[in-house]
């Protein structure tokens, strides 16, 4: 599946370790794909994570259910479990494996995001022919992430949309009453993890995010 801009709108990232004892992993991602997600990031991170068969498992899982919802894969920092499934993207931090040796290694087979906070890490990105989107913040103090960056705040995201050739999508803290405001910014889209993962009406969060960043999208 092709990268699209619009793809960015309702991205939701989610791994085991965000997840309550009580919640289903599987169930939730129908819900949310169901509800209208427009992206899905497989992210298996910390102590609690799984790893080996366990994590090709799911991953592969995942990829089935969102194949049948045209919706794309996208695998934090994973290049080997992004090929063995057959993702559609890559998800790389700046604190992951360098980025220049990672587009190298995926040669265009996926597309790839890349996480960019700050001016003279969107300038770098601007130098680099293979990167589809950004993914910039924290614009919100966040509880779901333990090496999160420093808030950027609206004025910060603002301003990194502006210098970026990437379309941008906004991460941190983010809940349905920010929605508006962050849209503004132009970003492309919110990508969220517990704004689905707690939410009590996962189809009205979802459809949410949809309506702020241009309502309907288009799968491809």
């Amino acid at each position: 599946m092709d990268f699209k801009p619009e793809q960015l709108q309702a991205y939701f990232i989610m791994g085991t370790q965000d997840l309550q004892p009580e919640q289903d992993f599987l169930t939730i991602l129908k819900t949310a794909l169901a509800a209208g997600i427009t992206a899905f990031q497989f992210r298996e991170k910390g102590p609690t994570a799984l790893t080996g068969a366990d994590k090709l498992a799911l991953a592969q899982t995942c990829r089935q259910l969102t194949q049948a919802y045209q919706v794309p894969l996208i695998i934090d920092d994973d290049i080997e479990l992004a090929l063995a499934v057959h993702a559609d993207g890559l998800h790389v931090g700046q604190k992951d494996e360098g980025i220049e040796a990672t587009l190298a290694q995926v040669q265009q087979r996926l597309f790839v995001g890349y996480s960019c906070s700050t001016v003279a890490e969107v300038e770098h990105a601007n130098q680099l022919d293979q990167i589809a989107y950004l993914g910039s913040g924290p614009i919100y103090p966040t509880g779901s992430k333990a090496d999160a960056d420093p808030v950027i705040g609206l004025a910060g995201l603002e301003k990194l949309v502006g210098l970026s050739r990437c379309p941008i999508v906004a991460i941190g803290g983010i809940t349905a009453a920010h929605l508006n405001d962050i849209a503004a910014t132009g970003a492309a889209g919110v990508s969220v993890i517990s704004m689905i993962t707690q939410s009590k009406h996962i189809t009205d969060s979802v459809q949410a995010m949809r309506q702020a960043f241009g309502g309907e999208a288009t799968h491809g």
